[in-house]
């Protein structure tokens, strides 16, 4: 399940990310924008080129018409079709246009990015500052990333596990599954800033192709993270069904004593 949802993301997470900039770039004006990519460019390590990339997609996405942009957020809504195919073999059913009840169910969320991104980008002049000291400082920029992180993360998995998938958990279910999931999500985004300061060749099994290397890398960590989402989402589930059959026991009992 994990790697169905790795290929929704592989065709989705880069529009995705383009719309988001650039609602960004209508809120904040170009040079707000551009400004803040550039704090997250020197907030991110230079070993494998990740500065680059932040530069080329800020420069991308706030030179696109609005037209591109919308035609962007159309393959950027597959990523809700893999989410709710994983979840609907996850939560045991059967249900009809599973693709486009996804695609559906995840505007919201990416009309909101600019709301849950800016936090993350807001942050980054601070933990540039941070990270360009050793010792205590670094650790702190860890902390405050690691923070930012959960709280958005939390707040966006609540949305995923309520409204792209198909259980719809009870509240309390699904906030304690999606902090959980969050906090975990929070470290694995820590260690994949900390792969990007290594010094690899990426494309040295494949022939000298950095850029394959480097999609295989990309992937390789989507996946895992992705399992580590749908593990999430079960737990969701798991927390639901016991929360429910603790209600209908109070019930019994509560029967029995009348």
């Amino acid at each position: 399940m994990s790697a169905g949802v790795t290929y929704y993301a592989a065709i989705a997470l880069v529009p995705g990310v383009l719309v988001a900039i650039s609602l960004i770039d209508l809120l904040l004006g170009e040079a707000r924008t551009h400004e803040l990519g550039s704090s997250l460019a020197e907030a991110l390590p230079g070993g494998l080129g990740a500065p680059a990339v932040v530069d080329t997609a800020f420069q991308a996405a706030t030179t696109m018409s609005p037209l591109v942009v919308a035609g962007a957020a159309v393959p950027a809504t597959f990523y809700g079709e893999g989410l709710r195919r994983a979840f609907v073999r996850l939560a045991g059913q059967r249900e009809d246009l599973v693709g486009w009840r996804g695609r559906l169910s995840v505007l919201p969320l990416l009309a909101a990015a600019p709301v849950l991104l800016l936090p993350v980008l807001l942050v980054t002049p601070v933990l540039a500052r941070l990270f360009a000291d050793s010792g205590l400082s670094a650790a702190l920029g860890v902390v405050v990333a690691f923070t930012v992180d959960w709280l958005v993360l939390t707040a966006t998995l609540t949305f995923v596990y309520r409204v792209v998938g198909p259980g719809r958990p009870a509240w309390p279910a699904t906030l304690c599954a999606a902090g959980t999931t969050g906090s975990f999500v929070a470290g694995f985004v820590q260690g994949f800033v900390l792969f990007l300061s290594f010094t690899l060749d990426l494309g040295l099994p494949f022939g000298g192709f950095y850029p394959v290397g480097a999609a295989v890398a990309v992937g390789f960590w989507l996946f895992l993270l992705h399992l580590i989402v749908l593990v999430g989402y079960g737990l969701a589930l798991r927390l639901g069904e016991n929360g429910s059959g603790s209600v209908r026991l109070r019930r019994r009992a509560t029967d029995r004593v009348r």
